[in-house]
């Protein structure tokens, strides 16, 4: 991974992790519903637009891209479609394993999932949990991705192997 890819993707998490937060606020802190958020952002994001669109035209800019002209090709369109339906029949399909209880394994680790969410959800709601996962989500991204941290990694892997020789060698 190059140095600009590894920057991509901190930057991704930075902002995963800024949305998670403002979705958070928004629907825990406020008790505002998720639809009264998505009708907040389509709201700033249009007035944005027409602040920038009408800031272009008073300094004769033009626009590079239209959104109006901006298309999914067939394939693109095709691929997505195709995967969204994988994942749903796969998940449909586990579940109905899990459901019949042919796969004994199965049917109680289902079980046992659904047990510690329903705790979970006893507890805290989802909102927070949702932003949780989302945060520790942005942290593995970020660990992953830094700099300091590939680095510091085969030094103390280095090291605990150096330490494993020399407890054989006694």
């Amino acid at each position: 991974m190059t140095e600009g890819e590894g920057r991509s993707e901190v930057g991704k998490a930075l902002g995963l992790l800024i949305c998670g937060t403002l979705v958070y606020y928004h629907c825990a802190y406020r008790n505002s519903t998720i639809l009264s958020l998505f009708s907040d952002v389509l709201i700033v994001l249009l007035c944005s637009l027409a602040i920038l669109g009408l800031l272009y035209r008073q300094m004769n800019i033009s626009v590079p891209v239209d959104p109006l002209e901006w298309q999914i090709s067939q394939d693109a369109a095709n691929s997505i479609f195709a995967w969204l339906a994988n994942t749903v029949g796969a998940a449909e399909s586990v579940l109905r394993v899990a459901a019949t209880g042919h796969d004994k394994r199965l049917f109680f680790g289902v079980v046992v999932c659904l047990y510690i969410l329903s705790a979970i959800g006893r507890l805290v709601s989802g909102a927070t949990v949702a932003y949780a996962g989302l945060c520790l989500f942005c942290l593995y991204i970020l660990a992953e991705n830094s700099q300091s941290i590939r680095t510091c990694v085969p030094q103390l892997q280095r090291q605990r192997n150096d330490t494993a020789v020399e407890d054989d060698n006694m």
